[in-house]
């Protein structure tokens, strides 16, 4: 197949293009820079320019393919919801390219816009709290518009390369000394290996039926303390709580996704598409050292 990949020079873009192309497909990934396009030739991908905000470049890349991978979102925390509408926009634009064709379309989402404190499933809506549950009403709003969308949600996502939250997590650490955890840390997250999550989207984008909602996840939970636990280990830091009310000093803007207790399942996503996850779990992961080494 001849794919288009948005988001294809990130952490997980990246993984997704070498599983496609390591699977016999033809990748074309979206690149806003030089530096971009030259990361995506070296890949063994074609370059397309443009921006998730110009919505000409969108349909133009999706014209050419025979399915879509819709990875990219613009990393503002500061301004999430100003991110969320530039993420529908780009949703609409590439599922408006598509409408009719019966072509894959794979979309992503995250299992922490379900109604945290308990493990969400694949089956279950997003919650109010998180602007991202209506990018997928967006897309899915594509399918009786013959557009074989399935919906991707990612946990938190590790592996070597990572510069998202454990990263930024240890920088905290780092400065202030101290590997912190909020309240007594039992809130967990879910979790998977970013080459684990990689092949589901290839799965996805060969196999998934239209309306699927799917969750990368392979370990259903693990303890914020526990992570805090390794960092300290690692970095030689002392481990501590920190109170619930004190998180937003200490943390920043990460105590609003530290602070969530956000487990999920995959059993239904396993089933649908034997999707297996094989690399080692996060802090297995963790613990192997490269996070220190950045």
């Amino acid at each position: 197949m001849r794919v288009f990949v948005t988001g294809a020079t990130g952490f997980v873009g990246s993984a997704v293009v070498r599983e496609l192309i390591g699977a016999g497909h033809q990748v074309t990934g979206l690149a806003r820079s030089d530096e971009a396009a030259a990361a995506l030739e070296a890949a063994g991908a074609v370059p397309h320019r443009g921006a998730l905000d110009d919505p000409a470049s969108l349909r133009s890349g999706a014209a050419g393919a025979d399915g879509v991978i819709h990875l990219a979102f613009v990393h503002d925390f500061g301004n999430f919801e100003a991110a969320n509408e530039t993420d529908r926009r780009a949703i609409a634009a590439l599922g408006e390219e598509l409408a009719g064709s019966g072509r894959p379309f794979v979309v992503t989402s995250g299992t922490g816009l379900l109604p945290p404190g308990h493990a969400g499933t694949e089956e279950d809506e997003p919650g109010t709290h998180s602007p991202r549950g209506a990018a997928e009403a967006v897309a899915l709003s594509f399918v009786p518009r013959g557009v074989r969308v399935s919906v991707l949600r990612l946990p938190l996502v590790h592996g070597e390369g990572d510069h998202g939250f454990l990263a930024v997590a240890i920088g905290i650490a780092r400065e202030k000394g101290v590997a912190a955890y909020p309240g007594d840390g039992s809130n967990r997250w879910s979790s998977a290996h970013v080459l684990d999550v990689a092949r589901l989207y290839r799965l996805a984008m060969e196999q998934a039926p239209a309306g699927a909602r799917l969750h990368a996840v392979a370990e259903e939970g693990v303890n914020v303390r526990d992570i805090a636990e390794v960092m300290g280990r690692r970095l030689g830091l002392p481990v501590q709580s920190i109170p619930v009310a004190e998180a937003g000093g200490h943390f920043g803007w990460l105590s609003a996704y530290l602070t969530l207790d956000l487990p999920a399942s995959g059993e239904l996503t396993r089933k649908l598409l034997d999707w297996r996850p094989e690399r080692p779990g996060l802090l297995a992961d963790l613990d192997a050292g490269h996070y220190f080494s950045q």
